[in-house]
């Protein structure tokens, strides 16, 4: 992000953090106030992480955590998508739930608000397991939430180039999951979640 030139003698220059488009201090001021801690939600290239952040004047704490990397001992390939971002949601709830945390406000940092983006399916799958959290339940598309776009690219993929497929999907294959069938794994995934 560029900055303006100092022009004059009250030119304030903006928080280290602002200037290198890290933090709205605004948004957080805003979520700080709240009277619930924060589900921080971040997308990396490979996971999904979420947490549940107390403000606390000596620095935040960390109440909770889970990352999309748990979700293999359940049989669920963790990657950056749509579903894995949806079960971790209810990854981090249940641990929430356990530790007496009922509510909480989302926290997407820097991330456009835009609909259909996976930080929100992190918070409808939190949503799900009985959280507090205001959050629509439209902004993300229920079939994307399942895997039914990742099945249908795979099977359109195989059925036209299946060393493509093969490269695509090898870590599926590796992991022997079935990626066209991928909204039934989801479903046995999430209530192996639910009942846990």
């Amino acid at each position: 992000m560029i900055m303006g030139k100092a022009t004059g003698p009250t030119f304030i220059v903006p928080y280290r953090r602002r200037r290198e488009n890290k933090t709205n201090f605004q948004k957080r001021l805003a979520l700080i106030k709240a009277d619930a801690p924060r589900l921080v939600v971040r997308a990396t290239n490979k996971s999904i992480i979420a947490q549940i952040i107390k403000f606390d004047a000596k620095g935040d704490i960390t109440l909770v955590s889970a990352n999309s990397a748990e979700l293999e001992s359940k049989g669920w390939l963790a990657q950056a998508n749509t579903p894995t971002a949806y079960l971790t949601g209810i990854l981090v709830a249940k641990k929430a739930l356990s530790s007496g945390i009922k509510q909480f406000h989302l926290d997407i940092g820097m991330a456009n608000a835009s609909k259909g983006r996976i930080l929100f399916a992190t918070a409808i799958g939190a949503k799900s397991c009985g959280i507090q959290i205001n959050v629509d339940d439209e902004l993300v598309d229920q079939s994307r939430l399942r895997g039914v776009h990742i099945s249908e690219y795979a099977k359109n993929i195989e059925s036209k180039d299946k060393s493509k497929y093969d490269k695509l999907f090898s870590r599926y294959t590796k992991k022997k999951i079935d990626v066209k069938n991928l909204p039934a794994v989801f479903d046995k995934t999430r209530e192996a979640l639910m009942s846990g």
